[in-house]
């Protein structure tokens, strides 16, 4: 299928990248600058990894999301906070409706580039903060996207009955080198090892079991997850 993916530059994104890369045509990799801290960080790896596969990268700027929207994980807000991923304050990193915005435009790409479908990295975890990562929320928006496309694209989410574990050892089937790859919020020169994206990060490759090749400024005991 004639496909265009959504790449961060996050592990989860390359490795669908990949993944995609094994059973689609690939026509594009779509990359969002919106002004999170750590866009400057994830960006280049997905460029890295689209033009090391011979597939045009593209990056979208969405200024108006730092200049208008309230969030931690943009430039023009408050500090990251540490903790577990799924912890309460991490909705202080949520974008608000970023997914539909991003989907929104990446459906128009696709539909302009002659794509089927859209391939998005969502997996079991994404829900538990987000709530433009949640089943109903992707339900609607696949539909959105079929009936308002003449291409009826679909929004495809291969990875979205496995977690980030499982994503991990995907990723390494896939021969993926993860130290090419960033997921730190705060967007510093190294991982920092205790925000929510670098827990889940660090947590996943433990119950992977497989080695993390990612440096960290600290590396304190994964935090429990909150009932």
């Amino acid at each position: 299928m004639r496909s265009v993916v959504l790449l961060s530059g996050g592990m989860d994104s390359v490795t669908a990248f990949h993944h995609a890369l094994g059973g689609h045509e690939v026509l594009a990799a779509l990359s969002f600058d919106y002004g999170s801290k750590h866009n400057a960080r994830e960006i280049p790896f997905a460029k890295l990894h689209a033009e090391r596969a011979g597939v045009p990268h593209h990056t979208i700027p969405l200024d108006f999301i730092n200049e208008h929207f309230a969030s931690d994980l943009l430039r023009s807000g408050g500090a990251i906070p540490d903790g577990h991923y799924a912890e309460d304050n991490m909705k202080r990193t949520v974008v608000p409706f970023r997914n539909a915005i991003m989907l929104s435009i990446a459906c128009g790409f696709a539909e302009s580039a002659g794509a089927g479908a859209l391939v998005i990295a969502a997996h079991s975890g994404d829900h538990a903060i987000y709530p433009d990562c949640r089943e109903p929320f992707m339900q609607a928006m696949a539909a959105a996207m079929k009936h308002g496309t003449y291409e009826q694209v679909e929004l495809l989410r291969p990875f979205i009955a496995m977690d980030k574990a499982g994503i991990a050892k995907r990723g390494a089937e896939l021969g993926i080198d993860f130290a090419e790859t960033w997921s730190c919020y705060k967007g510093g020169e190294i991982h920092c090892g205790t925000c929510g994206t670098c827990v889940e990060r660090r947590e996943a490759f433990q119950l992977a079991g497989i080695p993390d090749p990612t440096s960290y400024l600290a590396e304190p005991p994964i935090p429990e997850a909150p009932d």
